[in-house]
């Protein structure tokens, strides 16, 4: 994935998140979700079409392009990842755990990431 900032992470997880199959999405949903203003999605709209992770028409909706889904659902894996490590294996209130997966997602490097995920299927396999 194309080094993107967080917060265009962000806006692409909330798009992912709002069309889990092909379904189009609108900017008053992603802007709901995401506790910002339209004009904020707006402008975080234009930089993802502009980099080919969605497609979007003037005052349409949005869909995102099989590169966006690809994107999105890396930094989706690296959330989840994150918050069941953070909740499972250290005990940590599930919605400190959902904010701070927030946060980490951002910096994870691919090789902490693969790490990460190997222990969790490892550990996973020990539970009963």
């Amino acid at each position: 994935m194309a080094r993107m900032s967080a917060s265009s992470q962000d806006y692409l997880e909330a798009i992912l998140h709002l069309s889990p199959k092909e379904e189009q999405v609108r900017s008053v949903d992603i802007a709901q979700r995401l506790g910002v203003s339209r004009a904020s999605v707006s402008r975080a709209l234009t930089l993802l079409q502009t980099l080919g992770y969605i497609e979007k028409k003037h005052y349409s909706t949005i869909t995102i392009t099989p590169l966006g889904r690809r994107a999105g659902l890396e930094v989706q894996t690296r959330h989840l990842a994150l918050r069941r490590f953070l909740t499972d294996i250290l005990g940590v209130d599930p919605l400190i755990a959902e904010e701070d997966a927030c946060k980490m997602e951002h910096s994870l490097s691919q090789e902490s990431l693969t790490k990460l995920l190997h222990f969790l299927k490892s550990h996973h396999q020990e539970q009963p």
